[in-house]
C-alpha cells in the first residue's frame, strides 16, 4: 500500500460535491477510487422546522421512486407536519370554537335581560 493514488473514475476532474470518492481495495487487490452518493436531507416540518420522524432521509429522485406510505405517517399533515404542531393545530381550532360559543351565550344573556 505505498502507492495509494488513485484517479477518478468520471468524466467530471475537479474536487466538487458531486464528485466525492473514497478509496477501496478490490477483489483483485487494486485501489479504485468509489463515487460516493451525495446524501439526502430529512423532510422537516412546516411550522417547526424539526426533523419529521418516520420518514427517511433521500434524494429528491429517490422519493419519486418510494411508494407513498413510505413518504407519510399516518396521520393529518403526515408527510408535512410534526405530531407536537398537529396537536397545537387541534387544540387551536378547538379552544377558538369554545370562545365562539361562550360569545354567542353571553350575547343571547345580555339581549334576555334587556328585553325585562
Amino acid at each position: 500500500m505505498a502507492n495509494n493514488r488513485v484517479t477518478y473514475r468520471r468524466r467530471n476532474p475537479y474536487n466538487t460535491t458531486s464528485n466525492k470518492t473514497r478509496v477501496v481495495k478490490t477483489p483483485g487487490g487494486q485501489l479504485r477510487a468509489l463515487h460516493i452518493k451525495k446524501r439526502g436531507t430529512a423532510p422537516k416540518c412546516g411550522d417547526c422546522g424539526v426533523k419529521l420522524p418516520g420518514i427517511p432521509a433521500l434524494r429528491p429522485r429517490e422519493y419519486s421512486q418510494i411508494s407513498h406510505p413510505k413518504k407519510t405517517v399516518q396521520r393529518a399533515y403526515g408527510g408535512s407536519r410534526c405530531g407536537n404542531c398537529v396537536r397545537d393545530r387541534i387544540v387551536r381550532a378547538f379552544l377558538i370554537e369554545e370562545q365562539k360559543i361562550v360569545k354567542k351565550v353571553l350575547k343571547e344573556q345580555s339581549e334576555g335581560s334587556k328585553k325585562k
